[in-house]
């Protein structure tokens, strides 16, 4: 497959023309799956342009998306784009403080919102600096904030521009242009707005498209993690330019239902859907009947067995083959089950996938290929269908270059590398060195054979009182691998030792407390359970065991409420926000500080760590 253009929307233009009637998207309305084609797509985008020119808007001026993923979300992007202007979009989960702040910075003029909640976050607000307009797709609410023009998706949409003259706008537009305006998820202060070009953008799909081949036309996979972030957008237009079938999944809780529905062939996940997976798998297995767990147990052996060869594309032995094949029939095929039994391939980002994980879905018949980018740089690096390495992302694009500082950070230098930060030539500056490295503040290293592990966030670094480095991630994804864990943020910078805040997994805590005769109803119920908080102190002693002693974590505290995107402690894509969990739970941090409570903990701990 071929993409066709150096813009986003001469590329999009170009498939229309080649294949209007062929369907794009899905979407469940009124318990149907109602499919768009390409050509109907192209309508809306003819009227949406009709729409802005309408508005006045001009060259150079931005839009602003405020929606959950929708085949209107993807076609007024490509509308903004083609009438020569750049999009910005707001995360669903944005505080009504953080919409005004991207709306201001952005000097967006024109925002577009899909329903009545996300619309009620802007009454009453004040202070909007550009904006003109906001159009309502679903919306019928009549309050908007004030002085803003409120536009029904009727009336806005009934100026659609002639597709002769929408053609010629295309020439207007140069690779070098802004197309994006895509503003971080802030993990380290206010977020700032990355500007991508559709040079960036065009390059990064063929690069993608050119390391795995196999995202073909005849392929379906469903589109849930925000198109607000790179990681999700761009792979979108990569899915849509190549011809996939998208299906737009009706929220996070439906979602299971919903890809057993459609059994789609390509999957974008992030690794807690993954680890997610694993620990219901695991907690349902112990849960089952012996001759079930028997069954289970062997087949995994078996897969084991034979991973060597599959990893390695090395056929099988005819005995090992046939055994496997038993295993799949009768174990494996049962777990592929939950993904509608048809996927092929997984692609995972956003944040490090466990080794261990990756390799027990493997054995059990899927593909998971990580890969590597930031919101400043797209995607950097993927392993590959045929050549892929658990516990890395993969190779460099070609034409991208990836170095490693003295200090461990990994440097990008390529096609795919933002403009900028915009209005913020000081952050820019300070990202981005004049030999044109961009400091990704991730830390990483390249193995003998060229693929790149990620080991942490530069940022995230645990540098203790002693001076000694603490990678963070790697220890709270082994604590996470007990099924009663929900989330683990370890804490310690500047102090003597390491602490953790702990999140349960009530669902599975419950079931956990009625195999004891005990009764956990919430949260606030497990924080406060000796007997379960005895059973995590034996999971921080087991990780501690294996850990040097000055990273061992010396006490933890249980936390009576979930890390959130909402509430503002876990970005889109589920990573922790580390400086926003120790303001809002300093309190109980300070607490493990105490000397006297020190001095218990260490003497309590001191048998868990190596010397």
């Amino acid at each position: 497959m071929r993409i066709e253009g150096e813009t986003l929307p001469e590329a999009f233009f170009r498939k229309v023309q080649r294949d209007p009637d062929r369907e794009l998207y899905f979407t469940r309305r009124s318990e149907q799956w109602v499919p768009m084609t390409f050509g109907q797509g192209f309508d809306f985008i003819l009227q949406t342009m009709g729409g802005l020119k309408h508005l006045g808007f001009q060259k150079g001026q931005k839009i602003c998306i405020l929606s959950e993923n929708r085949s209107e979300w993807i076609m007024t992007d490509y509308a903004g784009q083609w009438m020569g202007g750049a999009v910005a979009a707001i995360y669903p989960t944005n505080t009504p403080d953080q919409m005004k702040y991207i709306l201001n910075e952005s000097e967006a003029v024109v925002l577009f919102v899909d329903t009545d909640q996300r619309l009620k976050k802007l009454e009453g607000m004040s202070g909007l600096k550009h904006l003109k307009a906001i159009v309502t797709w679903d919306s019928v609410s009549t309050n908007p904030p004030s002085g803003i023009k409120l536009i029904s998706r009727q009336e806005f949409l009934r100026n659609k521009m002639d597709e002769r003259e929408a053609e010629s706008l295309l020439s207007a537009i140069k690779p070098d242009d802004l197309s994006i305006l895509l503003y971080t998820s802030g993990t380290t202060g206010e977020p700032k707005g990355v500007m991508l070009t559709h040079h960036n953008l065009v390059c990064d799909i063929r690069a993608m498209l050119g390391a795995v081949p196999q995202l073909t036309s005849d392929k379906v996979t469903m589109s849930f993690l925000p198109l607000s972030h790179i990681y999700e957008r761009s792979l979108h237009h990569l899915m849509l330019l190549s011809g996939l079938k998208i299906y737009f999944a009706e929220g996070l809780d439906k979602l299971i239902t919903n890809i057993a529905e459609v059994k789609p062939q390509v999957m974008v996940f992030v690794p807690r859907i993954f680890e997610k997976m694993y620990t219901s798998i695991f907690e349902k297995i112990k849960n089952a009947p012996n001759i079930r767990k028997r069954i289970f147990f062997l087949s995994l052996a078996i897969g084991k067995k034979t991973f060597d060869y599959r990893y390695n594309h090395r056929p099988l032995p005819l005995k090992w083959k046939i055994l496997y094949e038993i295993a799949d029939r009768i174990a494996f095929r049962k777990i592929r089950a939950v993904t509608g039994g048809r996927a092929e391939l997984f692609i995972s980002g956003g944040a490090p996938l466990s080794q261990e994980i990756a390799e027990f879905f493997f054995s059990t018949g899927f593909t998971i290929l990580e890969g590597y980018g930031l919101s400043e740089t797209c995607i950097l690096s993927v392993n590959r269908p045929d050549r892929f390495k658990f516990g890395t992302v993969g190779i460099p694009f070609e034409g991208v270059e990836i170095k490693i500082a003295d200090d461990g950070e990994i440097l990008v230098r390529g096609p795919t590398i933002m403009k900028g930060y915009y209005h913020r030539p000081d952050a820019t500056a300070e990202a981005i060195d004049q030999e044109g490295w961009f400091h990704s503040g991730d830390i990483g290293q390249f193995d003998s054979e060229g693929f790149l592990k990620i080991t942490d966030r530069k940022k995230d670094l645990i540098v203790t009182a002693g001076g000694k480095k603490v990678a963070p991630q790697p220890v709270e994804n082994a604590m996470k691998k007990d099924p009663l864990i929900e989330n683990v943020c370890l804490i310690g910078d500047k102090k003597k030792y390491v602490v953790a805040l702990l999140v349960p997994n009530l669902e599975l805590c419950r079931s956990w407390a009625v195999s004891k005769g005990l009764k956990l109803e919430s949260l606030e119920d497990c924080a406060k359970n000796e007997m379960l908080r005895q059973h995590f102190q034996k999971e921080f002693d087991r990780v501690n065991a294996e850990l040097p002693k000055y990273s061992t974590i010396k006490d933890f505290r249980i936390l009576a409420k979930n890390f959130s995107i909402e509430t503002g402690e876990l970005t889109p894509t589920l990573k922790l926000k580390r400086r926003v969990i120790q303001e809002m739970y300093h309190e109980l941090i300070d607490q493990m500080y105490d000397q006297d409570a020190a001095e218990l903990e260490l003497e309590k701990s001191s048998s868990a760590g190596r010397p």
